[in-house]
């Protein structure tokens, strides 16, 4: 028997209901912020110490060490990137996308941070500067830059097109990090967890609330420059997609390679800064 869709009766006072004022979930007058002209004064003299080519539909690592800067570039065409986080000696620590969307939005630009997970849930990096933050947010609601998205997977694909496809972006950071760290392909893969969308357009459709994609603004030349609060190891997959203005998940899209980079800012222009210790909560629980 097909299950049938009834719109139960409107009640009397549904636009009231409507009308309710929306409240913030996470309030961040209280979030303590970065200071950014920490960042800025030692960003002015940084000497490339380390970089790595991401190829097209495949995916790279780089560790990055705590103090240190981090770019990742556009190079050759627009392309958008999939971007996972760990703290380099702890697997376990790693971005917490869903949290740093409650914190600070559905996209990051600079001055944002990105936090990891429980239960240390501290700054991991924080964004100095992005090309890009022009765009703000288009007429469609959409954006640069996004924590919404989880990656393309395998396992969508596969459930929505009844084919399997290998370069998507959770395969692509998986059989990265598996490379880099040694751990089987099962292994690495449940440590792969929702990223950062580096230079990816998207927003929510305003009649149906579906998440959407549009060709990113990215041209060669752009580049989102982070800080390490912490060492980290970052994975970043080439996105199958490309500038994601069509499809993702398959081999039709024009794909290009993303570059990142490594940079050390000159000795003595941190001395003001403190690395971002572990969440204080005492985990009891109530117990």
């Amino acid at each position: 028997m097909l299950f049938a869709f009834v719109m139960n009766t409107i009640p009397v006072d549904a636009e009231k209901r409507r009308a309710a004022r929306p409240v913030i979930c996470y309030p961040s007058k209280t979030l303590p912020l970065p200071d950014m002209a920490i960042y800025g004064a030692a960003r002015e003299k940084l000497t490339p110490t380390a970089g790595v080519t991401v190829l097209s539909r495949e995916a790279a690592t780089i560790v990055i060490p705590r103090g240190h800067f981090t770019r990742i570039h556009s190079v050759g065409g627009p392309q958008v990137g999939d971007l996972n986080l760990f703290n380099a000696n702890d697997l376990s620590e790693r971005f917490y996308s869903g949290k740093t969307r409650a914190l600070h939005g559905t996209h990051v630009t600079t001055g944002d941070r990105l936090w990891s997970s429980f239960p240390s849930m501290r700054p991991m990096a924080t964004i100095t500067h992005d090309t890009l933050n022009w765009y703000g947010i288009d007429q469609y609601g959409g954006s640069v830059h996004d924590v919404i998205g989880t990656r393309c997977d395998p396992y969508t694909g596969r459930l929505l097109s009844g084919e399997d496809y290998h370069h998507c972006c959770h395969s692509n950071l998986t059989r990265a990090l598996a490379a880099h760290t040694g751990l089987s392909l099962a292994e690495a893969e449940l440590h792969v967890h929702d990223v950062l969308n580096v230079f990816m357009c998207t927003g929510f459709t305003r009649d149906t609330g579906q998440y959407f994609m549009k060709a990113s603004p990215v041209r060669p030349g752009d580049y989102i420059e982070m800080f390490a609060e912490i060492d980290l190891l970052a994975v970043l997959s080439a996105c199958p997609g490309g500038d994601c203005s069509a499809e993702h998940s398959s081999d039709a899209a024009a794909c290009y390679p993303l570059e990142m980079e490594v940079l050390r800012p000159a000795d003595g222009t941190l001395d003001r800064w403190v690395p971002p210790a572990k969440n204080k909560y005492d985990r009891s629980h109530g117990a």
